[in-house]
């Protein structure tokens, strides 16, 4: 009802933005948890080698994600979406003929440097076409509307994964494919009507912005407990439950708790304006949520385990997404959350090469509880520092809603 009433007052530029991320994500769940056990279970892997070839997809897209939001400023975001998408579709669409390592990194590649051109200008996208006072809820809806495709990817992804994974990759990279259509036809132009600004303005123009670089670095820890939702997670469902639907079971609990509740703890939150406060907060609960894998040897306890972070990036997700317009100028928006991108690269190709290291070591030495304990420590790291930043004068502007 609540996602009603908030769709009523958005732009329909904006309910465009909000299918075309619908149907990515469903493209993007479908394939990646399951690319994790293909590789795996069908080549005989390591953890700590498909961690690397995540990573790689994860830092040839964040890693390079601040020259994508330069270009969206620069041509437009728009433009640079479509083609985004579209190389995106291509390198998905090539997993499916995969047999040598090196062409898998080929396609990891290819799909990482799509994402580096269309998330940013999408982001950018949504922070220039979205009514100020709505943002936050229009973030929210957009997490809800994630993890609903995030169920229906499961439900596809497990199907497509039990019969052949060839298939899958085929409808993950057609997905991309149809998305780079949609926007090519439907999207209007958009380009911030500002002067075109070169890469070494902007790059300077937020290597001197010092609040912003703090909180891009603290960032990172929330990204490296966010990705083992994608590496750790699927490896230690199947490992202890012995089954691939299993996998399905939890991931679509993650999804289903926040399409129910993530508008309804938004309206609770409403009158908390420490937002820094409460993105570090959301981060730690994800971290104990992981932390409690340590004692989990059944599914309705993995389950319980999910729902604690979920409720913790259903607290963190939306803020940390509203708050790069409260640093950025308006002209500069596509190269900050470019740069900010730089968090998720970092933390995200750490997440997944710590993450599957640690994963390997702690089944090897007996000890299960490591690569959890590590998460608890990041969330507890990225609370502390978030605090720190609420409580700094020079910031009070920023977090004034």
């Amino acid at each position: 009802m609540r996602g009603l009433q908030i769709l009523k007052v958005t732009p329909g530029s904006v309910k465009w933005l909000l299918v075309l991320s619908f149907c990515m994500n469903m493209g993007f769940y479908a394939l990646i948890p399951y690319l994790t056990l293909y590789l795996t279970g069908s080549f005989g892997w390591a953890l700590t080698m498909a961690g690397l070839l995540l990573s790689v997809r994860q830092f040839s897209q964040q890693g390079i994600a601040f020259i994508g939001g330069i270009i969206a400023d620069f041509v437009g975001y728009k433009l640079t979406m479509v083609i985004g998408m579209l190389v995106r579709g291509i390198g998905f669409g090539m997993f499916a003929y995969c047999t040598e390592t090196w062409q898998f990194f080929v396609a990891a590649i290819l799909s990482g440097l799509g994402g580096s051109l269309f998330e940013p200008a999408l982001s950018a996208s949504y922070a220039v076409l979205t009514p100020e006072p709505v943002r936050k809820e229009v973030f929210g809806l957009r997490n809800v509307l994630s993890n609903v495709s995030v169920v229906g990817s499961q439900i596809v992804g497990t199907a497509l994964a039990l019969m052949d994974f060839y298939w899958l990759s085929l409808f993950a990279g057609g997905l991309f494919v149809l998305c780079s259509l949609l926007g090519f036809l439907f999207l209007p132009p958009l380009q911030m009507e500002t002067r075109r600004i070169g890469v070494v303005d902007s790059f300077s123009s937020v290597l001197k912005d010092k609040p912003f670089l703090f909180y891009t670095f603290v960032l990172i820890g929330h990204y490296y407990i966010y990705m083992q939702l994608f590496l750790a997670i699927p490896q230690f469902v199947e490992d202890t439950l012995q089954s691939k639907q299993s996998v399905g079971i939890v991931l679509s609990t993650v999804s289903i708790v926040i399409i129910f509740f993530q508008l309804k703890v938004l309206h609770l939150l409403r009158n908390y304006t420490q937002r820094f406060t409460m993105i570090g907060l959301g981060t730690l609960i994800m971290g104990f949520g992981l932390f409690l894998f340590s004692f989990s040897d059944s599914l309705w306890m993995v389950m319980i385990d999910a729902t604690l972070f979920a409720i913790g990036t259903m607290i963190s997700v939306p803020y940390l997404i509203d708050m790069v317009p409260h640093f950025a100028p308006r002209e500069r928006l596509g190269a900050y959350y470019g740069f900010n991108g730089y968090a998720l690269a970092i933390g995200g190709s750490i997440g997944t090469m710590l993450g599957g290291w640690t994963y390997d070591i702690g089944s090897q030495r007996n000890m299960p509880w490591l690569p959890w304990t590590i998460c608890l420590v990041v969330g507890i790291f990225v609370a502390w520092n978030m605090y720190r930043i609420e409580q700094k004068s020079a910031l009070k502007s920023v977090v004034t809603p």
